[in-house]
């Protein structure tokens, strides 16, 4: 496999996420400075931490469910990929989708 074409993708993916976190606390910024009220700059701090939570909760429960698909794959003995071995990781990782989304809404 040819790496070399790994090493821009992840540059820009870098400088991609730079820019987001930039432009994410310079709106903070400018709302604070803006004297916005205190009630506002609250709630989007607890929005903030409850979408951050729901996020882990939901590549935990997604990296769970394809790490079960793995150990699946692994105990049935399979070698190859087949289209029998990528159904169960696809599987696997919708049923992880749906238990986060249930997960996040017993939360909510």
């Amino acid at each position: 496999m040819n790496f070399e074409i790994l090493i821009p993708i992840t540059l820009f993916i870098c400088v991609v996420y730079a820019i987001k976190v930039v432009v994410d606390a310079r709106t903070r910024a400018k709302l604070i400075a803006s004297n916005g009220s205190e009630d506002l700059i609250r709630s989007l701090v607890q929005a903030e931490a409850l979408q951050r939570r729901h996020a882990s909760l939901r590549w935990g429960i997604l990296l769970l469910a394809v790490g079960l698909g793995f150990a699946l794959i692994e105990a049935f003995g399979w070698t190859e990929i087949t289209p029998g071995v990528v159904a169960v990781l696809l599987g696997v990782t919708g049923l992880g989708n749906l238990a986060a989304y249930a997960a996040s809404r017993k939360l909510g």
